[in-house]
């Protein structure tokens, strides 16, 4: 496992106010997400407003509600850039492995990969801050999309007899539990004194052995 996966824990909020960046090239909604990334890392998801993001890009209320109506709309948009990003790597992982067995451990390895690296569209994503999946349907199709990944390798796996015949969704559920919980210690920097990779690798192992079939 890459040696990326390290703690991330949010830069503590600076006392001094965030000098501004200026603003170039023609991709707004480009710059608008990444300085909410940039914030989200330095001082949390409570710290985003979407006057602020706009104020150190230094551009006009005008421009920036041309993008985004208000603070949900950003977060929903960097939620969607998060899904589509954790998809595609957990889709790598598993078309990297030689056998479905390899490619269930290496999903989960790019899962906290993924968690760890991406840490500021990983707590908008699963950290209830976006309510709009209703009124999203583009987010809630990204979001739908990236567990299917997990299900589908479970169905392979499934159809092979490796894994328990239970229901893919339950199972998918469960590990995604279990690799969250995991990816989040390690964000949040509260695995002290223990090697994060190990962690991931003995979590992965002890579901492989629990969702197994019995022979």
């Amino acid at each position: 496992m890459p040696s990326s996966v390290r703690s991330r824990r949010p830069a503590a909020p600076s006392a001094r106010r965030p000098r501004k960046r200026a603003y170039h090239h023609g991709d707004l909604r480009r710059a608008l997400l990444e300085e909410a990334v940039r914030t989200i890392q330095a001082e949390g998801v409570e710290g985003v407003t979407l006057r602020q993001v706009g104020e150190r890009l230094g551009v006009s209320r005008t421009a920036l509600y041309r993008h985004f109506a208000d603070k949900g709309a950003l977060l929903a948009a960097v939620a969607r850039e998060g899904f589509r990003t954790f998809r595609d790597a957990l889709a790598q992982g598993v078309a990297g492995a030689a056998t479905a067995e390899a490619g269930f451990a290496a999903m989960g390895h790019a899962y906290v990969r993924f968690a760890v690296t991406h840490s500021s569209h990983y707590r908008v994503m699963f950290g209830g801050f976006v309510d709009a999946c209703d009124r999203d349907p583009e987010l809630e199709a990204e979001a739908s999309a990236g567990f299917m990944v997990l299900v589908d390798a479970i169905v392979r796996q499934q159809a092979t007899g490796h894994l328990r015949a239970d229901d893919p969704q339950q199972m998918a559920r469960y590990v995604w539990s279990v690799m969250h919980g995991v990816a989040m210690l390690i964000i949040d920097g509260q695995l002290r004194g223990a090697d994060p990779e190990a962690e991931v690798a003995y979590a992965i192992d002890r579901l492989n052995r629990g969702i197994v079939a019995v022979r």
